[in-house]
């Protein structure tokens, strides 16, 4: 994985952690989605974790490895 990628993760994973309050994590594929998500775009899942310790925890382990979730665009 190129550090750009590691950048991008790592900032993001600031952003979610600056303001768990507006994201949850999805029960089916560990994913961090928006808080105004019904279903999880990756896995369809509509069960999520809401805690705020959680998603700060998540996020920076996330942020810390390489990208395991499928997205769309690399179905194609």
């Amino acid at each position: 994985m190129s550090n750009n990628t590691n950048s991008t993760r790592e900032e993001q994973a600031a952003k979610i952690m600056a303001a768990p309050e507006k994201y949850k994590i999805c029960h089916g594929c560990d994913s961090i989605v928006a808080n105004s998500a019904k279903i999880c775009p990756a896995c369809h899942s509509y069960r999520f974790n809401n805690s705020l310790n959680e998603i700060i925890d998540h996020a920076e382990t996330l942020a810390s490895r390489e990208q395991t979730t499928v997205k769309p665009e690399d179905l194609y």
